[in-house]
């Protein structure tokens, strides 16, 4: 009776041996996905790194770039007839949009000066749209600042929303035929408004 007693025992451990090993060969399966995403997430991660290393996200493309400009016809600041875009056609136009609180729309002005002082003889305009301001605190900026390139408001900041601005400053440079060929997202440098400018006169001379 022992001796079967002892064979039995040894039949029940052999079949709990037994039953333990689905859960043992299961372990390295569930840890070899873990880490198989890990490894994939790690990859997807470095890949967006990647992706906008070295990079300017102020000069990233814009959805805008590349369609007709939206129209517009705003009043001139310090009153006027309204200026409407149409009436530009033909010439390279450079749109900023700007207001008297940016402080880094006082860092580019400087830039709008000798860029409007260059090319204003060369079929290009320069138009500058307040944001969200005051015209009166946006007159007195204009006075301080200089510059006699034309300045309109934007009631409602509908050409704001129509260009998909979300601050100030931003500028956009328009080709003769009514196309957006460039946007920038920040502060504009000389170099980079000579660029887009000629850009735009090549383009026109082309064609």
């Amino acid at each position: 009776m022992t001796e079967e007693r002892s064979r039995a025992g040894e039949g029940a451990n052999v079949s709990a041996d037994q039953g333990d090993e689905p859960e043992e060969r299961e372990f390295p399966r569930k840890r070899t996905r873990i880490v198989a995403l890990a490894v994939v997430s790690v990859l997807a991660f470095t890949m967006l790194l990647a992706s906008g290393l070295g990079r300017d996200p102020r000069v990233l493309p814009s959805e805008i770039v590349g369609r007709r400009a939206p129209a517009f016809a705003l009043p001139r600041l310090g009153g006027g007839p309204p200026l409407e875009l149409a009436s530009l056609r033909g010439q390279v136009v450079v749109v900023n949009f700007w207001a008297s609180w940016c402080l880094a729309c006082r860092e580019e002005h400087p830039n709008l000066l000798a860029a409007w002082g260059r090319y204003r003889e060369r079929g290009v305009v320069l138009v500058g749209i307040d944001y969200e301001d005051t015209e009166e605190a946006a007159l007195a900026y204009a006075e301080e600042m200089g510059g006699d390139w034309p300045l309109v408001t934007d009631p409602g900041s509908r050409a704001a929303i129509a260009y998909g601005v979300y601050g100030v400053p931003e500028t956009f440079v328009i080709a003769p035929d009514g196309t957006i060929t460039a946007k920038r997202v920040g502060a504009v440098t000389y170099e980079w408004l000579t660029r887009e400018i000629e850009g735009a006169l090549r383009t026109h001379a082309n064609t």
